[in-house]
């Protein structure tokens, strides 16, 4: 499971999700506890999205009865149920019950972008869950910035079945709409989607499963801009060994590094 063993958690001030509705997620600095699920309580709710789900990296065998791409931080149904199965023995790794902290750790364990610890906002249900993950704008207090919508779902069965990152909505001003999600692809492969903003600086990176943060893959950069603008390049990446591979667009460099992404998944 790579990552997983060394998640982030979020501290929740306020408010967190809650299963079966709508709940606004208000967030502190992010604590370093891989044991500890994020709080929950009511509070008001926000906009609902529909999701561009993500991708898996593992064995290649795709999930069965699973209509997404597993993207971290299980390769699959049986991945999870190892899990599921150490879990109801000892208790071991119990974040993987909560979405908010799942979406954390793969923003930024797996995918590596530490200042975006923060879940500011999310919709949960009981088998899918949409979170809100972004950061603390600099030099203004109590500020926070949106830099993607998480798209996650149960995996396996049982009311102990474990969330999944699956992908992110394409609704924060950038999208990664080619590759199709869960197309075959091989290197180098034609990536593209649509941007709004202003010099915005597109970098595209190639993740599987079992390498970890590290990158098969990179792209810097490619200038964008404008409303709702195309932007295309092409990305090569070498050492595949997982089924299925992550293909991140991130854009940034007013506030943050990386202020927006997208994630979609290719199959090999």
């Amino acid at each position: 499971m790579g990552l997983a063993a060394a998640v982030v958690t979020v501290v929740v001030a306020a408010s967190a999700l809650e299963p079966g509705s709508s709940r606004r997620v208000t967030t502190v600095a992010p604590a370093t506890s891989p044991q500890t699920p994020v709080s929950r309580g009511p509070g008001p709710g926000p906009e609902t999205t529909t999701a561009s789900p993500a991708p898996s990296t593992s064995a290649p065998q795709p999930a069965s009865a699973f209509h997404y791409q597993p993207l971290w931080p299980f390769a699959g149904e049986a991945d999870a149920a190892g899990w599921q199965a150490r879990y109801r023995a000892g208790g071991q790794q119990p974040w993987h019950l909560d979405p908010a902290t799942t979406a954390i750790s793969f923003t930024t364990g797996y995918l590596g972008y530490a200042d975006i610890n923060l879940v500011v906002d999310g919709t949960v249900g009981p088998a899918d869950a949409h979170v809100a993950v972004g950061y603390a704008v600099p030099s203004t207090p109590n500020r926070t910035s949106v830099a993607a919508i998480i798209h996650l779902v149960k995996l396996g069965a049982g009311a102990d079945a474990p969330w999944e990152v699956v992908g992110t909505d394409d609704s924060r001003g950038i999208s990664l709409a080619a590759p199709a999600y869960g197309s075959r692809i091989s290197s180098p492969v034609a990536v593209g989607g649509r941007i709004t903003g202003v010099d915005e600086s597109i970098h595209v990176r190639v993740l599987q499963q079992s390498s970890g943060s590290t990158p098969i893959g990179d792209r810097c950069c490619v200038p964008a801009g404008g409303t709702d603008t195309a932007w295309a390049t092409s990305v090569g990446f070498a050492g595949a060994r997982d089924a299925v591979v992550t293909l991140v667009a991130s854009t940034g460099g007013h506030l943050l590094a990386v202020e927006r992404f997208a994630v979609t998944a290719g199959r090999r």
